[in-house]
């Protein structure tokens, strides 16, 4: 599709050309569809469409009990769907007024990390795939496979995980779970590094992301931009941080800043969030190990009336069974209340805003879903850019298309 632009008298007439970018083409990275004006390969203008999945989790979870509203939390961003469990257990803890032992805020804290790492390994190698460079995925794929066997080991699935319950986990870790997760921390370093000397000094790779969908730190902050994609920009805000949830006030770790907030930049602090990442699970995991005896088994918050019972007790306690079948059936009413609670996502902040009247479901339920704000920007920061920098800018955002439309 073409179009005529009126130049001033005398002037040749100049074309431009209509591209869809979307919905339905592997370089968007998801369902969402962009509209470019192109002069040439130069976009002229870019017009962002949301809206095509059509999932109404907002309006589903008003008819839910809590603990159902979990899978659908898995759907946001589905490449580090525990962060999205784990924040939704800690909004609803921060409604119920529970409190947690600092076993299962450190066991959470090496889920949440994991879970991290699992979606910047992907955002950062697909960077380096539309790049042009198709090795340094291959050499990662292979560790975000075995961040799935840890997932699988302690909950059974991998990718929409459904992890964890309203007050800790469904079970404690298994020894095969800390075998894995110590074989990951032996070897992912190592694989790292070599993904790095791939990338980082590459003149070829720098050529593509330097200058690449810049955002300077003022814009990003009036967009409402968090996560790896502010502090590209130049911005320290990390809600581990600036808000500790889940014990993080516990460890050492430093937030990695950029300059200039584009594509490389972003994919250096993602890199480096990744080694930050890896101390802050080995501290956890240190701190793990120096539980003992009974200590040592416990996964879960005293909190019968939201925390479904052993099944063992189920069967033999009559308790039990009735907690047991209020929790199943969604019969358990829950405090009146308002509250908004949120944590740092793989992509940004993460943010729950719950209000309850005192029944047995949520009253209203928003999720701050960070890649819809990040995508507001997309038409700025693509505009005067070449049409394959529409593509790198795309994948260095981390647009992941299960957080456009709640």
């Amino acid at each position: 599709m073409s179009d005529h632009i009126l130049l001033p008298e005398g002037s040749i007439e100049k074309q431009t050309t209509t591209l869809n970018l979307g919905p339905t083409h592997p370089a968007t990275h998801g369902v969402f569809q962009n509209i470019l004006e192109l002069d040439g390969e130069r976009i002229m203008r870019s017009t962002s469409t949301v809206g095509y999945i059509h999932r109404a989790f907002e309006k589903i979870a008003e008819r839910r009990p809590l603990y159902q509203i979990t899978p659908l939390t898995d759907r946001l961003n589905y490449c580090s769907s525990p962060i999205n469990n784990m924040g939704w257990h800690i909004t609803c803890e921060k409604l119920l007024n529970l409190s947690l032992p600092k076993r299962v805020d450190y066991l959470r804290v090496i889920i949440m990390e994991l879970a991290r790492i699992s979606d910047h390994l992907i955002c950062n190698s697909i960077v380096g795939v539309d790049s042009g460079a198709y090795s340094g995925f291959l050499y990662l794929m292979q560790y975000r496979e075995l961040i799935y066997e840890i997932y699988e080991e302690i909950c059974g699935s991998r990718l929409t995980t459904n992890i964890g319950r309203i007050g800790g986990f469904e079970r404690n870790f298994t020894n095969t779970a800390f075998e894995k997760l110590e074989k990951f921390l032996k070897e992912y370093p190592k694989q790292l590094k070599e993904f790095e000397n791939l990338f980082t000094r590459n003149r070829i790779f720098m050529d593509r992301t330097i200058g690449c969908g810049p955002i300077p730190a003022e814009r990003a902050l009036n967009y409402g931009f968090t996560g790896p994609n502010l502090r590209a920009a130049g911005v320290d805000y990390d809600v581990r941080v600036h808000t500790p949830y889940s014990s993080y006030e516990d460890f050492d770790f430093i937030i990695p800043v950029g300059k200039t907030g584009d594509c490389y930049d972003r994919f250096l602090v993602r890199n480096e969030e990744m080694w930050q990442s890896l101390s802050i699970i080995e501290q956890a995991y240190q701190k793990v190990q120096e539980f003992k005896g009974a200590d040592a088994e416990v996964y879960h918050a005293d909190a019968p009336a939201y925390y479904l019972p052993q099944k063992k007790d189920v069967y033999t306690k009559m308790e039990a069974l009735i907690y047991h079948f209020k929790i199943i059936m969604g019969e358990t009413d829950i405090p009146a209340g308002e509250v908004y609670s949120s944590v740092e996502g793989a992509n940004g902040e993460l943010g729950f805003y719950l209000i309850s009247d005192g029944g047995r479901t949520p009253y209203r339920l928003h999720f701050r879903r960070p890649c819809f704000i990040y995508y507001q920007a997309f038409e700025e920061l693509v505009k005067g850019g070449m049409l394959s920098d529409a593509v790198i800018t795309m994948s260095s955002l981390n647009l992941i298309a299960g957080e456009m439309d709640a």
